[in-house]
């Protein structure tokens, strides 16, 4: 599994980084999305159902359902919990991560499956 500071470190090579304030939506459940996240600095909600059911802490990926669904449409809202830093991650940028970092897809299904699961046990 990779580091925290390490995954930090892959985002740093994302051509687009945006920073939200505290209480900023970032995106809303249901909207079309055509990128991940990768968390620089900050904390991120996700929310459902008016529910926050993950922070996301620096280090982790958040949104990464927009690069493998179709249609790629949000299934949570997410909204920063604190000032945050983000790295905007889009399909062609995903894609080289995967191939110059294959752990890297490693942490991306383990973040996906530790989500999934803790959704699983909120119901």
């Amino acid at each position: 599994m990779l580091e925290p500071a390490r995954v930090v470190e892959l985002f740093a090579t994302a051509p687009d980084v945006q920073t939200f304030k505290a209480g900023e939506v970032i995106f809303e459940v249901g909207t079309s999305g055509e990128v991940m996240y990768g968390v620089i600095e900050g904390d991120v909600e996700l929310v459902v159902d008016g529910q926050v059911v993950e922070t996301i802490e620096a280090g982790d990926v958040f949104g990464e359902g927009a690069l493998v669904q179709i249609p790629p449409l949000r299934a949570s809202t997410a909204v920063a919990k604190t000032d945050c830093k983000l790295a905007q991650v889009d399909q062609t940028h995903f894609k080289f991560l995967v191939q110059e970092t294959p752990l890297f897809a490693l942490e991306v299904i383990r973040s996906l499956s530790t989500r999934l699961r803790a959704l699983k046990g909120a119901k």
